[in-house]
């Protein structure tokens, strides 16, 4: 049987490389005689483990000094209430930018505990496009700006980071550890795992430390970035298995050059499909091309008729989960870093074929 390339949105295809490693430690993990899923949080094993993801993490992103990283659960929807009861402190408004599914969900949540100043709404463009930053709507008084940098449905994501004067927040759960980012720019950074770090289960916040602390009075104890702070991420049993995998991610990329290397390889992975979709009449994206993602690619079928034969012929050419998300429609390929440049050929020569045979 030929490999077979998994486009799913997430959870999403891991690195083939790091899934050999963890079927030959599955069993007996280092010096502990038994599987890493069966070892104490707490002990010698687990926690050099932990301190080892956290340095690699730290070293793929230089993550500066005075920023936590924590390694949570709940995922990046734990994390539209963490982010307003940790970052409010005192204030009753917080600025979002609405460009996507997630984005709204995250103002949805916020609105809980404050007013919510949306500064800037692409539903009014079907998330095809962002309005110019110097056209936001930012309210001085916030505490803080969020954003989702990539909106993984509509395949939308911004080609900068905004510069405001309060601490900015962001939704990487679908760009983290893609290409650099300045780290430093931010107030706090979070990440579901399962698109580009490993399975679902984990979340990873990076935290500047001035912001920590000052919570949202009769909230949770665990949505306190202090109490995990404090705790190494433990005052729960964390997710150990994910986050297990997520420290042999970390050095799978590091072994691929970083996140540089991954830059330039996810680029080109984005160029070569998108040149695919412009260059037929029988396929088209609707995303304006200065903000389209490189990691998750949206395309409709100039005849929705076919939808259903595209998707059956692609999974017997061992190209799964290419179907869009309801609200869109068509085909969308998620094409995270461990989507190897093997497999944007493999779809590439399916959708040629497939378009000759239909068009």
């Amino acid at each position: 049987m030929s490999q077979a390339y998994n486009f799913s949105a997430g959870p999403a295809m891991l690195p083939r490389e790091v899934l050999e490693t963890m079927q030959s430690e599955l069993l007996d993990y280092g010096k502990a005689k038994a599987s890493v899923m069966e070892i104490s949080h707490r002990g010698a094993d687990f926690m050099e483990l932990a301190q080892k993801s956290e340095q690699d993490l730290r070293d793929l992103m230089g993550i500066p000094n005075n920023y936590k990283v924590l390694f949570l659960q709940g995922g990046a929807s734990a994390q539209f209430s963490m982010v307003p009861i940790n970052l409010l402190r005192g204030k009753n408004i917080a600025s979002y930018a609405h460009t996507g599914h997630w984005s709204k969900k995250a103002i949805a949540e916020a609105k809980r505990y404050c007013d919510v100043n949306v500064v800037t709404d692409s539903s009014e463009n079907k998330y095809t496009d962002i309005d110019d930053f110097s056209n936001w709507n930012i309210d001085a008084n916030s505490a803080y700006l969020h954003y989702t940098p990539n909106e993984t449905i509509a395949g939308l994501e911004f080609d900068y980071s905004p510069e405001v004067d309060m601490p900015l927040v962001a939704d990487m759960s679908s760009t983290i550890l893609s290409r650099p980012i300045d780290v430093s720019k931010y107030g706090v950074i979070y990440a579901g795992a399962q698109k580009n770090i490993g399975p679902a289960g984990l979340t990873i916040v990076i935290v500047r430390e001035d912001l920590i602390g000052n919570v949202v009075e009769n909230q949770p104890i665990l949505f306190n970035y202090e109490t995990q702070s404090t705790n190494d991420s433990m005052y729960n049993t964390p997710s150990t298995f994910a986050w297990y995998a997520a420290g042999r991610v970390f050095e799978w990329l590091k072994e691929k050059g970083g996140v540089e290397g991954m830059a330039k390889i996810n680029q080109t992975k984005a160029q070569k499909l998108y040149s695919v979709i412009d260059e037929s009449d029988f396929y088209s994206n609707p995303v304006a091309v200065k903000y389209r993602s490189w990691m998750n690619v949206p395309f409709i079928l100039a005849d929705d008729s076919l939808d259903k034969l595209f998707l059956e012929k692609a999974y017997e050419s061992n190209l799964l989960a290419l179907k869009g998300h309801r609200s869109v429609g068509g085909m969308r390929a998620s094409i995270y870093n461990a989507m190897p440049e093997s497999g944007i050929d493999a779809l590439i020569d399916f959708m040629k074929a497939f378009e000759k045979e239909h068009a």
